[in-house]
């Protein structure tokens, strides 16, 4: 075919505790392009940061950086199709998902976005109508344990808001607590693809998968999303809420399918 593919592992910085899995998906990816006649090409997220140029009729990219970003959406004003695209990686930072997710049509819990520095917001718990809530920094997503922790008091709050604002976070996103068992899923936009498992499971509460499927999508639509997994939360009275949706995760359970969908993906683009 000569066409030419370019694929971007994700920095290390940005894949904690997951480093050799999102290597993984790129690398099987990339194997399944070349068994269809494609020329495929690996890089580091580094290298584009760096400002090396690349040529190729398309990118499948895992990069989360800004300066990433910034030179894919470059590509993008080319004629270049990246997947993810750059605006959609953007739409996934916490501060824009927020806002995307609260007006999307699904179950996304009362979140609100502060400014760390800002002296002049009450914090009350009780406004959120929750024993506790989740502070999360504002754009990717953890990247230390510290970036979502749990609250319990308004003391506790102001504290770690001034912890988020001494390491330079600017904005965090305070969400309102959901009690209930954690679900992971992955999927890929446009193909019969997706993964659901209890993360911690306690009760197993039954759900509607199909509606879990509807979130998961729906999500994935107004985030602009084509390669994504998410979280969600199954509460005691079965109703699910999502708490969030990624761009390109590792897939580490299910790779070896979520490779051949998302290689036949991108092939069906060109």
């Amino acid at each position: 075919m000569g066409q030419t593919i370019i694929g971007i592992k994700r920095k290390e910085k940005f894949s904690p505790n997951h480093i050799t899995n999102d290597a993984r998906i790129m690398d099987q990816t990339a194997d399944e392009l070349k068994k269809s006649g494609l020329n495929c090409h690996i890089v580091d997220e580094t290298d584009i940061e760096r400002g090396i140029s690349f040529e190729g009729d398309m990118i499948f990219s895992m990069a989360r950086g800004v300066n990433a970003i910034n030179r894919l959406a470059e590509y993008e004003k080319k004629g270049v199709t990246v997947i993810n695209s750059s605006k959609a990686v953007l739409n996934c930072y916490r501060v824009n998902m927020v806002e995307y997710l609260q007006d999307a049509g699904v179950n996304f819990p009362l979140s609100k976005v502060v400014k760390t520095t800002d002296k002049n917001l009450i914090y009350d718990i009780k406004t959120f109508d929750s024993r506790k809530i989740w502070i999360k920094r504002g754009d990717v997503h953890a990247l230390h344990r510290e970036d979502v922790s749990l609250v319990y008091s308004d003391e506790e709050l102001v504290n770690l808001l001034e912890e988020f604002s001494n390491r330079g976070m600017e904005h965090v996103v305070l969400q309102k607590h959901i009690d209930g068992d954690t679900v992971k899923f992955y999927s890929v936009k446009d193909t019969p693809f997706f993964f659901w498992y209890y993360l911690n499971g306690i009760n197993h509460t039954k759900f509607n998968v199909e509606t879990l499927k509807y979130y998961a999508n729906k999500s994935a639509e107004v985030m602009d999303l084509i390669i994504y997994g998410g979280d969600a939360i199954i509460s005691p009275d079965c109703k699910i809420s999502i708490i969030d949706i990624n761009d390109w995760p590792s897939f580490a359970p299910v790779r070896d399918e979520a490779s051949i969908y998302i290689a036949n993906l991108i092939s069906e683009k060109l």
